[in-house]
């Protein structure tokens, strides 16, 4: 009778620490990352003493086990089941690959070192142990690896083995919470609030709606599953999956960045693809076993990513294709055919160049817009970092007496925007120098980056307008450098489109579904672009436009 509850309170416990693991994610990992070292290190040594300790009492003759001859002959005799039972052999390595789910934090080296030195070692005495205790007790296959741990030191090994599954869950919620941070900065997934937990270590954040997400899904499969087994074969066709996308990717690596022969890179492709598509095909006979599971939820999160990504690529086409086109811009004059009051006009856009549409839809609509106008574009490149020096690059839009310029704020598909940002004292600065510098050059340039010290501060600012005004109105430039600082001082606005993205009455039935139900609703719940840019509520206004893709 006590057997039969067994499972359910092993249930129970799994979910009081799952519910904990994620309610504790908000407070960040800095506090207790110095365990982490010690609870894997304490694992390894763990499994690897009682792997000795089986290999020297049951079999010590099981070191033959590591020729690959035994297995040729396994598979042999074996046939069909043999190949079957490869799905469940695979998990053997499976956990191993939560290593490299943090690669993002640690060097390439370290992981090598660390594999190839104490993980594996360690890997194979516990498994080989294993297999020495199996060799004289058959029927304890189902739960071997436990009947393999001496009793007088069961329960330290048992705790000590769930505080090392916490970890390598936290690695994996870690790494989750990396990528899809580098997602929404490539426009490949809904923008979510980033939380950064540390300021002492850079890159470790925290994602509300993506940990909330996790758990829930983590408890739907504890509790539907209650089967280790079919969690089992939902892990093997997810990790081998995985390895061979990521064979596939390395062999592009090969070629298109480190220019090596394609030849090389096919049988890169053919040697390791071989091996790992041997274990799909195995597992992939699990799916009705709860291999499901991964499939449906790729399926899902691909579907996302990719109507996302569709669609903002759909609503850059629209915005390249009505920008406001420079002849109309200059028929208007220095005016812009319009009053141009005291202040600075920061209007964000995803264009690089041109006048974007939203700049049109305001002056079509308002009569008065702002004495210094500067069209800012947030773009995340594909490279890890930018440095600060490099991260705005400033440049004039039309002649100098419109007083229109444009700003680039650069940032790596790594880099985490900071929320105490000064962005504002920063581009004014850097319009400044970017003024100065055009008038010194005999050339004009049509674009420079701000390159000095990004440490400006209102005073610095204010002291630079009195240094300005002494040395008098001599020359253009400094007539320009004082323009723009009088129009700091009267006020900076941010315009934002407030766009809605709808599909032409000419698409197709899956386009209109994708656009306007499944992009739509995304667009609703993502994080708005005046919390991701961290614009001031005070000084926002939003410009409504509708796109049709």
């Amino acid at each position: 009778m006590l057997l039969s509850f067994v499972p359910d309170y092993v249930v129970l416990i799994s979910c009081v620490i799952i519910v904990g693991l994620f309610s504790l994610q908000h407070h960040g990992t800095h506090r207790v990352a110095f365990m982490f070292a010690p609870i894997v290190a304490a694992w390894l040594l763990c499994i690897s003493s009682i792997g000795i300790y089986n290999i020297f009492r049951w079999n010590p003759n099981i070191f033959h086990a590591l020729s690959p001859v035994y297995m040729l002959k396994f598979l042999k005799s074996t046939g069909t089941e043999g190949w079957i039972s490869l799905g469940g052999v695979v998990l053997s390595i499976t956990g191993v690959e939560t290593m490299f789910a943090d690669l993002g934090h640690f060097s390439s080296l370290s992981i090598r070192v660390a594999f190839t030195f104490l993980v594996y070692p360690c890997l194979i005495l516990a498994y080989m142990g294993e297999a020495a205790f199996l060799s004289k007790h058959h029927e304890d296959i189902q739960r071997s690896f436990y009947k393999a741990i001496p009793e007088a030191v069961f329960w330290p090994v048992f705790i000590v083995a769930t505080f090392a599954a916490v970890v390598g869950s936290q690695a994996v919620i870690s790494a989750t919470f990396s990528i899809i941070s580098q997602c929404c900065a490539l426009n490949c997934f809904p923008f979510v609030k980033i939380i950064h937990t540390s300021s002492k270590i850079y890159g470790q954040i925290y994602i509300p709606e993506v940990n909330w997400i996790l758990m829930c899904l983590c408890l739907a499969v504890t509790i539907g599953l209650r089967d280790t087994n079919m969690m089992g074969h939902a892990y093997g066709l997810a990790v081998t999956t995985v390895m061979f996308v990521t064979t596939c990717l390395m062999a592009l690596v090969m070629i298109i960045v480190w220019n090596q022969r394609i030849a090389i890179a096919v049988a890169f492709l053919v040697f390791f693809g071989s091996v790992e598509l041997l274990y799909i095909s195995a597992s992939v006979y699990k799916i009705p076993e709860g291999g499901w599971i991964p499939l449906a939820l790729s399926f899902i999160f691909m579907a996302i990513m990719y109507i996302w990504n569709y669609g903002m690529t759909k609503k850059h086409e629209f915005d390249v294709e009505n920008k406001v086109s420079m002849n109309r811009i200059l028929s208007l004059g220095p005016s812009l055919g319009m009053v141009r009051v005291p202040g600075i006009g920061l209007i964000y856009t995803n264009l690089v160049s041109g006048v974007p549409a939203v700049f049109g839809h305001f002056v079509t609509n308002l009569p008065a817009f702002h004495q210094v106008v500067v069209f800012v574009c947030v773009k995340s490149i594909q490279v890890p970092y930018i440095s600060e020096k490099d991260r705005l690059v400033i440049s004039r839009v039309g002649p100098k007496e419109y007083c229109m310029f444009r700003c680039i704020v650069r940032y790596g598909y790594k880099d985490l925007q900071q929320e105490n940002y000064d962005f504002e004292n920063r581009l004014v600065s850097g319009l400044v120098q970017f003024v100065e510098a055009e008038e010194d050059s005999d050339s004009k340039p049509t674009s420079v980056s701000y390159i000095d010290h990004m440490e400006h501060s209102t005073s610095d600012i204010l002291q630079s307008k009195t240094s300005m005004e002494h040395l008098g109105s001599s020359c253009t430039f400094k007539d320009e450098s004082l323009q723009i600082l009088r129009a700091k001082e009267s006020g900076v606005a941010f315009i934002l489109g407030h766009s809605y993205a709808k599909a032409k009455k000419s698409s197709s039935i899956l386009k209109k579904f994708a656009i306007n139900v499944v992009y739509a609703f995304l667009s609703k719940n993502c994080r708005e672009p005046d919390v991701v840019l961290n614009v001031p509520h005070t000084s926002l206004l939003e410009v409504g436009m509708i796109y049709y893709v």
